[in-house]
């Protein structure tokens, strides 16, 4: 487990298309969207400071294999919460506790950061997996968001989960 440099942007932007190509109902941003913008523009996500990174879990020849984002409300009432995004493993390492493992650091380093109350995130309903490990590492689900994304027509609805310290 380590962050998600600007040396490895070029393996971060292919691991995050292929997330949002194969299970576009799980992720607010668009395959299509997305192939338009600019390798200088996903270089500036990539900040790697306490309040804003990317974690990345690799194997042992480098090979990035899942990704998980963390950012900090910025604005002065919400600096209390943080949120966590863009949780996606490779099919082919699922269920392995990779997951388990970067959610984990993220929850460490929150407790870590001055003033963090809460980390919040959403999971599409129908991801029952996630869903579940989410609630075993003590995120609870406030509300549920009914068609918080559509995609060619299809609403999917989202779990609101937070995890409190």
């Amino acid at each position: 487990m380590k962050e998600v440099n600007v040396w490895d942007v070029e393996i971060f932007w292919q691991l995050r298309l292929e997330a949002l190509r194969l299970n576009p109902e799980a992720f607010g941003a668009s395959y299509e969207d997305s192939l338009r913008e600019s390798m200088a523009d996903v270089v500036k996500r990539i900040k790697n400071d306490a309040d804003n990174y990317i974690l990345g879990a690799f194997t042992e020849d480098g090979k990035l294999i899942a990704i998980t984002g963390f950012r900090r409300e910025p604005s002065t009432k919400q600096r209390h919460k943080g949120m966590i995004w863009g949780v996606y493993i490779k099919p082919e390492y699922r269920g392995k506790g990779i997951a388990k493992e970067l959610l984990t650091e993220v929850i460490a380093r929150g407790r870590e950061l001055r003033g963090l109350q809460q980390l919040k995130l959403s999971v599409v309903s129908t991801n029952y997996a996630a869903f579940e490990l989410y609630k075993k590492l003590g995120f609870e689900a406030y509300g549920l968001e009914k068609n918080a994304l559509v995609h060619k027509g299809q609403g999917y609805d989202e779990h609101l989960m937070a995890y409190y310290y």
